[in-house]
């Protein structure tokens, strides 16, 4: 009886022992289950949050080009406006359709320290093959870049306006959003050899602007000015827009625009850091725009007595470039000095290219390739690691590829089949001659202005 009385007290001590055992086991991977779940979870929210800023981002700089579709149509006469609506609305669909053919491709996928990736299209995963790891929705990062590539073309079309042919304008939009801007991106942004050697961008001064104004003083040089801006000997003849209202509406959309374009080049919102970065971009984009106007007003009303309204808003875009290179690190006060500068630029480079004849209808290449590279060589005032022997580098380098391959493209269109309509046509506006539809019919006759 004994015995048995013991082996039955052992084992329920057994038992307990066991179960005690069990119990803290358990309490202890409690923890440890809950903090892989909320680490999950953090992963989860993370992604979100980044997708979201690249989708907001994204649609914000895709009504960019609304703005330069609005600037455009201000800045040259009634005659051609609806002209510059298609080309407008054309490039943007050009560069979506060329970005995923080739252009993504070729900016990102295993340029590993070289000169460009791969010529393939862009493979997108099921929404449900995504996971937490991946920082961000694959479909939201093809669309933010897309927007970028598509603003690039934008720049070109208001520089080269009221003489140029719709379709060789087209299809150098092609070769430049799939070809040349993904592979000078690529140096950089898909990190090639630029990037290796510690050039800075942040979003795109150089990358996106002057390498668009690259592009559009090629084709300036080569397309000619337009046949009545410049007189035989050498005066520079006044050709007024058909709308300042439009311009400026053109460029507060822009102004807004720019907010997607520098804010969610933070490629980060899962973080307290990250979003406190993205709001220091917002008021650094928006202190340089506002330093880009008030000196292009005050050097204006100095050296010409008068404010121009152009030069106003160009000033905006000028401060606004010029601060895209590094929009994060500086100061307030080097901000406010970063986006003045772009203005005084504008103010003095417009009227040198007049003394040059290279005629730019809107002001495009003061505004997006000299405060591109103004914006970008000032980089190393504020953001640790860079060097200005690195920055000159990469801006000499982009500027030169960009410049020769844009200039052989147009050269080629030139030689294939001519680049710009004739003198006849011209004078009788391009609404009439390469669209049919006019802009003003009730106030544009044949030959006006």
């Amino acid at each position: 009886m004994m015995p048995s009385i013991l082996t039955k007290a052992a084992a329920a001590t057994l038992a307990l022992v066991v179960l005690a055992t069990a119990a803290v086991a358990q309490d202890a991977a409690a923890p440890e289950a809950a903090e892989a779940v909320e680490y999950a979870l953090a992963g989860d929210t993370a992604f979100v949050f980044n997708t979201l800023l690249f989708l907001i981002g994204g649609f914000l700089v895709m009504w960019m080009a609304a703005g330069f579709a609005m600037l455009e149509a201000g800045m040259v006469r009634s005659k051609n406006v609806s002209m510059q609506c298609l080309k407008n609305i054309g490039l943007y669909s050009i560069a979506g359709l060329m970005f995923w053919v080739v252009g993504y491709n070729l900016m990102y996928d295993g340029v590993d320290g070289g000169f460009f990736g791969s010529f393939t299209p862009k493979s997108i995963p099921a929404p449900d093959a995504e996971v937490a790891g991946d920082g961000y929705a694959a479909a939201s990062d093809w669309f933010f870049q897309m927007v970028f590539c598509a603003t690039t073309a934008s720049i070109v079309s208001g520089t080269i306006a009221e003489r140029t042919k719709m379709w060789p304008f087209f299809i150098f939009v092609a070769v430049l959003t799939g070809v040349i801007y993904p592979i000078t991106g690529s140096w950089q942004w898909g990190a090639g050899w630029l990037y290796e050697m510690g050039f800075s961008d942040f979003a795109g001064s150089t990358l996106v602007h002057s390498v668009g104004g690259w592009a559009a003083l090629a084709g300036a040089l080569i397309i000619g000015a337009r046949a009545d801006k410049y007189t035989a000997d050498g005066k520079v003849m006044p050709l007024p827009g058909s709308s300042m209202p439009l311009a400026t509406l053109g460029t507060f959309i822009l102004w807004l625009g720019w907010f997607g374009f520098n804010g969610a080049s933070q490629l980060a919102l899962g973080t307290i850091t990250d979003a406190s970065a993205v709001a220091k971009i917002f008021m650094n984009t928006n202190l340089a725009a506002a330093a880009g106007v008030v000196a292009a007003m005050i050097l204006c009303q100095i050296v010409y007595k008068k404010v121009d309204l152009t030069i106003a808003l160009n000033g905006a875009l000028a401060g606004l470039v010029s601060i895209t290179a590094g929009p994060l690190d500086p100061s307030v006060p080097l901000a406010i000095l970063i986006g003045a500068v772009g203005g005084a630029i504008v103010v003095f480079a417009v009227p040198l290219l007049d003394k040059l004849k290279i005629d730019d209808v809107v002001g495009a290449i003061p505004v997006h390739l000299l405060a591109g590279i103004w914006g970008t060589m000032v980089v190393p005032l504020s953001t640790e690691g860079t060097s200005f022997v690195t920055q000159f580098i990469g801006v000499v380098s982009i500027g030169a590829f960009a410049f020769v391959a844009s200039a052989i493209v147009w050269y080629v269109l030139k030689m294939a089949g001519g680049l710009r309509v004739s003198k006849e046509e011209e004078m009788a506006g391009l609404d009439k001659i390469e669209v049919g539809v006019e802009a003003y019919p009730e106030f544009a006759g044949a030959g006006r202005a």
